[in-house]
């Protein structure tokens, strides 16, 4: 099977590597081929870490970048794509022209996956006709190679053959798969997760404790491998910002930005990929302290 994965970042080449670990062939699309050089680093960087944990041998390791190409023509490298899932930045009108340019060029067979955590599947299909109906919400966890949940929502057009098929190739790559049935901004999983980091922001404006005992308590009472400060870092404050923006227009008032949120965005302290967020970054992303 191929897959197209649209996007290099933090989501992108971890859905790339997940895909060439279960045995497919893979292509990795971006409008930067620097990102793409950055990518092939992180997945090889990725491989001998799984290794060392004996995740996987090393000869199983050493296939996988022979499973992974790339490239920036994006709709030269869907024309015999199987699975084409985007994977760029949550803003809707990016997602609406890649995933256009995709279902111009790939067979009229394939699978395509947006991997959002709230923008409605409705709305991106509405802007590829008939093609809509093989369009799945496919949302993967970061880092994708090690959270074992996708979760795969509905739009109102998506096909119950669509779904199985996405379901198929979620299963295969090893992971667990829940359905949201209504696509509603947040799905199941990104509504309960954005709640809980803006009340931790919450907690911090008002000084009720520090970002590392606000995450060492979450990380403790309620046995998260992370806090949600420092998963914030993780995946990007700005990435953040753009999903809690949206969910406010959808679902109210609960879901307004923090003044902390927006200084920090504007301020370029974005977390792990600027090298400091609420906590201190080296080179290699590895968290040296708080900020």
């Amino acid at each position: 099977m191929k897959v197209v994965v649209i996007g290099a970042g933090i989501m992108g080449n971890g859905i790339a590597q997940v895909s060439a670990m279960a045995g497919h062939d893979v292509v990795m699309s971006d409008v930067s081929p620097e990102a793409l050089e950055r990518a092939l680093g992180t997945i090889n960087t990725s491989l001998g870490r799984l290794v060392k944990a004996e995740k996987l041998t090393q000869d199983e390791a050493d296939a996988v970048p022979g499973r992974i190409n790339t490239g920036t023509d994006l709709a030269a490298l869907c024309t015999d794509a199987d699975v084409v899932i985007e994977a760029v930045t949550e803003v809707a009108e990016v997602k609406h022209e890649v995933i256009g340019t995709a279902v111009a060029n790939a067979p009229s067979t394939a699978l395509f996956g947006t991997n959002t955590s709230q923008i409605s599947i409705t709305s991106i299909g509405a802007t590829i006709g008939d093609a809509a109906d093989r369009l799945v919400g496919m949302h993967f966890f970061n880092p994708p190679v090690m959270m074992r949940l996708v979760e795969l929502i509905r739009g109102l057009r998506t096909s119950d053959e669509t779904l199985e098929r996405a379901k198929e190739f979620a299963l295969g790559l090893g992971k667990e798969v829940v359905v949201c049935q209504k696509d509603s901004p947040g799905f199941l999983t990104s509504r309960i997760a954005a709640i809980l980091r803006l009340e931790a922001l919450r907690m911090y404006e008002e000084g009720l404790g520090s970002a590392e005992d606000i995450d060492k308590a979450i990380r403790l009472a309620f046995n998260h491998p992370m806090g949600p400060l420092e998963l914030g870092d993780f995946n990007g404050y700005d990435t953040y910002l753009h999903a809690v923006t949206a969910l406010e227009k959808a679902h109210g008032e609960r879901f307004r930005p923090t003044v902390t949120l927006k200084n920090m965005v504007a301020a370029g302290r974005l977390g792990r990929k600027t090298g400091v967020g609420f906590y201190r970054y080296d080179e290699n992303g590895k968290k040296i302290g708080p900020a």
